[in-house]
């Protein structure tokens, strides 16, 4: 399918078909993309886990307001954020920068510079904000990526944060968890399926200026 044909197929699934485990390529292949999203200044103060255990995700579905497709899904993405981005955080993408371009270093040094001045001017919770804003462009991208792979998912906000952080850890990784995204293939059974997609007229959404 093309792209817009591929937009069409997608839906928020609500019934996973458990019998169907999504293949480790099919699961790297979402890794690098997710890995390969835009981020603003390129930070990257986002994290992906990758959860494929039946019994966790029964725990997660019940911090998720008991939805189902946690625990019926092949495998649940949880989009976490990093809960310090301070000098260190950002010195240490630079690192990699100047490892990766190995030139232009010392204008390299002085954008590292801006960047830690910058955000040392920003409160916590504009921060944290900012963090939040990346995973949910990740997000956006894994779903496009999702219905070219022809992989059924479903984005949630609806669960409980320090609960789900608690199931996989994430406080000894400093990272706290913001969205998540139940994916594999839909249950012939999910009559959201056979639904029409409903959107706005585009011409009610889209104005070109010329």
């Amino acid at each position: 399918m093309n792209i817009i044909d591929s937009l069409e197929w997608r839906y928020a699934t609500k019934k996973f078909d458990e019998s169907i485990i999504l293949f480790d390529d099919v699961i790297n292949r979402l890794a690098k993309a997710f890995n390969l999203t835009a981020t603003s200044y390129g930070l990257q103060p986002i994290k992906l886990k990758i959860i494929k255990n039946k019994a966790l995700q029964e725990k997660m579905s019940r911090a998720s307001f008991d939805q189902e497709q946690v625990a019926t899904a092949s495998h649940v993405l949880v989009f976490c954020v990093e809960k310090n981005i301070d000098a260190n955080f950002i010195n240490s993408y630079f690192e990699i920068v100047k490892s990766v371009r190995k030139k232009d270093l010392e204008d390299i040094d002085k954008y590292n510079q801006i960047l830690i001045d910058r955000f040392s001017k920003q409160s916590p919770e504009q921060i944290f904000i900012w963090s939040v804003k990346q995973a949910y462009i990740a997000l956006g991208n894994m779903l496009t990526v999702c219905a070219v792979e022809q992989i059924d998912s479903c984005p949630m906000e609806g669960f409980i944060p320090n609960q789900i952080d608690t199931l996989i850890s994430l406080e000894k990784e400093n990272l706290t968890s913001v969205l998540l995204l139940p994916i594999g293939i839909r249950d012939k059974e999910d009559q959201s399926a056979n639904y029409k997609k409903v959107r706005h007229p585009i011409k009610n959404i889209v104005e070109f200026i010329s």
